[in-house]
């Protein structure tokens, strides 16, 4: 039998961004395969308590937040509605954890992992190149760790997740038709740092 076998959106760019980024000074690098499952339901209901409970945390209930539980990720993305981000290969387990708490309610819960890819913009001066494209103040005092937005980078809609504040690092999660885009201009836009 044959092996289930994917490439990644920028597996033919892995060699480009690693020249392309400078130790010490900004690091672009894709996390393909995370698993991603979108999350709908009412926030004040019982099965959001079970949710939260099932997950080891509750869902960020304030606009642009996460809320880390171990290894998962749960980024607000609406009044209603959460991106929650896994390991590689956990998305069924993540699907299963959150319909058994879902139970009999009204929700949904949908495994979106092929419709993203992430980017990770990392070092000094990565909120330096992220600026050059993006209209948010992603200053630490506004755009801190565990903040979430979605916005447009270079004319690409993707969800912006502060990881770090302090390094600082990015997560850029872009959908998967866009990501060789919006690689191509993470490149151009760092190039100043290039020795």
């Amino acid at each position: 039998m044959a092996e289930p076998y994917g490439d990644s959106p920028l597996t033919s760019r892995t060699d480009v961004l690693d020249r392309h980024s400078v130790p010490g000074t900004v690091r672009i690098a894709e996390i393909p395969f995370k698993a991603q499952i979108g999350l709908r339901v009412d926030p004040k209901g019982v099965a959001a308590e079970r949710i939260g409970t099932a997950i080891g945390a509750m869902l960020p209930n304030l606009p642009g937040t996460v809320v880390r539980a171990g290894e998962l990720l749960a980024l607000w993305l609406g009044p209603d509605e959460w991106l929650l981000v896994g390991g590689e290969g956990t998305a069924q387990s993540i699907q299963d954890t959150l319909g058994a708490a879902l139970g009999e309610d009204h929700g949904a819960v949908v495994d979106v992992s092929a419709n993203r890819t992430i980017l990770e913009v990392s070092g000094p001066r990565a909120r330096d190149v992220l600026n050059k494209g993006c209209a948010l103040d992603l200053h630490p005092r506004v755009f801190g760790a565990d903040r979430c937005a979605q916005t447009l980078l270079a004319r690409s809609g993707v969800l912006l997740v502060c990881r770090d504040a302090e390094l600082p690092s990015y997560w850029l999660m872009v959908r998967s038709s866009f990501a060789r885009y919006l690689a191509d201009w993470l490149i151009d836009a760092s190039a100043e740092y290039t020795p």
